[in-house]
């Protein structure tokens, strides 16, 4: 393989996110096929297929030519189905992608998890994570089948690096949004309701930097197994972290200063291993 992908799999190429990978994707000069349920007809790509990614025949099909895997095809929320449909959906489809790559001979692969896994973000009553800022050790309270899916597929990307000899990085996005849109209505959301937000920990990142994170991540000089938050450096709240976390999370364990609207989770080794910090920050 070259010093980075030149020919990149991008699984749910026509969702929010998928769309602003292919765009940077398209600057950076790579070739990528896309696979997604349906063909909007207008994706900055070479190569287009459409089906289910939890089908074998469908990502042996796409595969071909892949140096790299973006893994982003996901029912997003616990909300956008049944719990069999959320959780069977995603875990197979992540199983389906990364063991027809790992067969295909591809050796990177980066797939969207989620701060989900955590089991903040979904569950039926008020969660509080045990410590703050959150790491990657953070203990999981996982309750729906959303945020069991991500831990699931977290746990087949570290099988699949063994199984494979693949390096496999999962990265626990937040809120997403662009410019102008998504993070702006969070925003006005969280800062009328502070607590809507808590079980998020008022985090957020821009879709750019989303796409760049998956990038980095198949891109960068890295072996094994890796799980790794990204997340913009301040919140999308409008009270200082500290009086949030006094308020929503009491009983967390501080382990660092949080000054002004810092965010409450650390991304240091995202930073330390895949050189990652974002670079689009809503004031």
């Amino acid at each position: 393989m070259a010093d980075h992908p030149r020919r990149v799999l991008v699984t749910g190429a026509a969702g929010d996110l998928g769309r602003v990978v292919l765009e940077l994707l398209a600057r950076l000069g790579v070739s990528v096929t896309g696979l997604d349920r349906h063909d909007p007809g207008d994706l900055p790509l070479e190569r287009m297929v459409v089906g289910d990614a939890g089908e074998p025949s469908v990502v042996r099909q796409a595969l071909p030519g892949a140096e790299a895997v973006i893994h982003l095809a996901a029912i997003p929320a616990p909300v956008l189905g049944t719990p069999e449909e959320v959780f069977c959906g995603n875990t197979r489809a992540t199983f389906v992608v990364l063991e027809e790559a790992g067969h295909a001979g591809v050796r990177r692969v980066a797939l969207a998890s989620s701060m989900s896994a955590t089991g903040m973000a979904w569950a039926g009553r008020d969660l509080h994570p045990a410590y703050v800022p959150v790491d990657e050790r953070l203990p999981l309270q996982v309750e729906d089948p959303y945020g069991l899916s991500k831990q699931v597929d977290e746990t087949t990307a570290e099988m699949m690096s063994r199984r494979h000899g693949m390096t496999t990085v999962a990265l626990r996005f937040p809120r997403l949004g662009g410019p102008g849109d998504k993070l702006q209505e969070t925003a006005k959301q969280w800062a009328d309701e502070p607590g809507s937000g808590a079980a998020e920990l008022w985090a957020y990142l821009d879709y750019r930097d989303a796409a760049r994170a998956a990038w980095l991540a198949i891109s960068r000089p890295l072996t094994g197994h890796h799980v790794l938050f990204v997340a913009a450096p301040n919140t999308l709240a409008a009270l200082p972290t500290e009086q949030l976390l006094d308020a929503y999370h009491p009983e967390a364990a501080r382990t660092a200063a949080l000054p002004g609207r810092s965010v409450p989770v650390d991304v240091g080794a995202a930073r330390r291993l895949l050189g990652f910090s974002a670079g689009h920050v809503v004031p």
